[in-house]
């Protein structure tokens, strides 16, 4: 048979129908070897021994797996959730560099934002690429007048107006084709999708059509080689899902047959039961299980209940989700809902804090944030900063996670004033720490706060004196009374 050779410096043009059949191939290839690696999982001694199938546990896991996991098991819900919720917390507000006054990208940005909800459609965008291996966000710009024009690549030269953004799922937007050209800056990257949703919460028909990659914002979690579809956030702690799902599941179900105990019944020595008899402790053992009857009627027969067997599971509970905290990076405390005033859940928080602000940096302003506000300036959606030098011309401003609460102050505040207290009771204390050094060392507080308690206890101390003169000036004067002189007694 004679084999067919693909290079790049061949004379002759490749067929396309032969090149589509070999690309066709390679996917398909590309897909073996994936299914291949996912099998080598879990095998050992040459794939004698299978442990993911003695164990249950499945090779391949698809999007519809992985969504109906995360909208039915409450702990596959937080892994995602708890993250998510955390990043998006507090206002994300769009800044120009050095500009004391709101400027109109400013300004602008936040008319989209509270137009159209930004934000919250930021944190779905999250969640949807988080549960698969991708999401997009579709932008409904104003030159489309039917579902075909979302075909059509989007106009940037003209002004643009940006009506809706939808989040859409891998689920609800596979991938239909991709930039062949190698000389295209684009080359691998998706071209255009196909659509898929519910026309209403009600209406269960449905509306598909054709998008274009530019009316989309592509978005991905972790990414390894492809660009374009990244791991999904379940899939590392996949087989910990299902443990935990083993576990909670058979513990209910060991409590609901284990709590009611089961019956033996001894028939008496040479009691002979008719079929009559028979039949009628059936049924009565019958309604006894469904709770239509608490008592029993029989003769010949004994019944003994059966010892119950009920095993705390939490311990087994446990180590599943401390593997699952550890390969997510959110503490044990936070990802069950259990963080108490401890000093291991402060330092849980801080620790929670650094990850979540990880995420900001590296997932959340580069992957949606910026790639949006971008768009929405080339498309002139929103205007162009006003000294646009580059990629910093403005900055995504996030709420500060390390903000310390109300509680938290009037607990300093607390501690603060007890240890003041105790140094101004104690006369020589200023003798063994000057009062510079109390307020640095001891109180803990910076250069600006120790000045401005020196400013105000200098004020304090002026605002005294100018008391006291005004109050010595207002005193009525008292009348001076002259010495009498004493008379010298003159001897007679």
């Amino acid at each position: 048979m004679k084999r067919t050779k693909f290079t790049a410096n061949a004379k002759r043009p490749i067929n396309p129908s032969t090149l589509a059949r070999y690309q066709n191939l390679m996917t398909m290839g590309a897909i073996a070897n994936r299914s291949a690696l996912a099998a080598r999982f879990g095998s050992q001694y040459g794939g004698d021994r299978k442990i993911y199938q003695a164990l249950g546990y499945p090779t391949d896991i698809e999007y519809e797996d992985y969504l109906s996991r995360y909208t039915r098991q409450d702990i596959a819900k937080a892994v995602i959730n708890r993250p998510i919720s955390q990043t998006w917390k507090g206002q994300v507000n769009i800044t120009e560099t050095d500009t004391k006054t709101e400027t109109a990208l400013e300004k602008e940005w936040k008319v989209l934002d509270k137009k159209l909800k930004l934000q919250s459609k930021f944190v779905r965008l999250d969640k949807v690429s988080s549960v698969g291996q991708y999401g997009i966000l579709l932008l409904g710009f104003d030159d489309t007048e039917d579902t075909s024009d979302f075909a059509k690549p989007v106009e940037g030269n003209g002004k643009r107006k940006l009506l809706y953004v939808k989040p859409l799922g891998e689920g609800n937007a596979p991938i239909k084709s991709y930039v062949k050209d190698p000389k295209n800056e684009r080359y691998g990257m998706p071209e255009m999708y196909e659509v898929t949703f519910a026309n209403s919460d009600t209406d269960t028909t449905t509306t598909t059509f054709k998008l274009h990659w530019t009316r989309a914002l592509h978005v991905t979690t972790e990414l390894l080689e492809s660009e374009v579809e990244g791991e999904p956030v379940l899939k590392p702690i996949w087989n910990r899902l299902m443990d935990l799902e083993k576990l909670t599941g058979g513990s209910a179900e060991m409590f609901w047959r284990g709590a009611r105990p089961g019956y033996q019944g001894k028939i008496k020595e040479d009691f002979m039961m008719t079929t009559e008899m028979e039949e009628d402790l059936e049924d009565q053992m019958d309604e006894y299980e469904n709770n239509l009857r608490r008592f029993l009627m029989n003769e010949g027969v004994e019944f003994d209940a059966l010892e119950t067997q009920v095993t705390d599971p939490s311990k087994h509970v446990d180590v599943q989700i401390q593997m699952i905290s550890a390969i997510t990076g959110i503490p044990k405390r936070i990802l069950t809902g259990s963080e108490r005033g401890e000093l291991s859940s402060e330092q849980d928080l801080t620790g929670w804090y650094n990850v979540v602000q990880t995420r900001r940096e590296e997932h959340a302003e580069p992957n949606i944030v910026r790639p949006f506000v971008d768009l929405m300036i080339k498309y002139k959606v929103l205007p162009a900063p006003k000294d646009a030098k580059g990629e910093n011309d403005y900055q995504v401003e996030w709420s500060d996670l390390f903000a310390t609460s109300d509680k938290e102050k009037a607990e300093i505040g607390k501690t603060r004033a007890e240890a003041l207290r105790a140094y101004a009771s104690n006369p020589s204390a200023e003798m063994i720490v000057p009062p510079e050094a109390f307020l640095e060392y001891f109180l803990g507080l910076d250069e600006d706060q120790r000045e401005q308690i020196t400013e105000l206890m200098k004020s304090a101390m002026v605002k005294e004196e100018r008391a006291i003169r005004e109050a010595e000036r207002l005193a009525p004067q008292q009348p001076t009374e002259e010495p009498v002189e004493e008379e010298e007694e003159v001897e007679q």
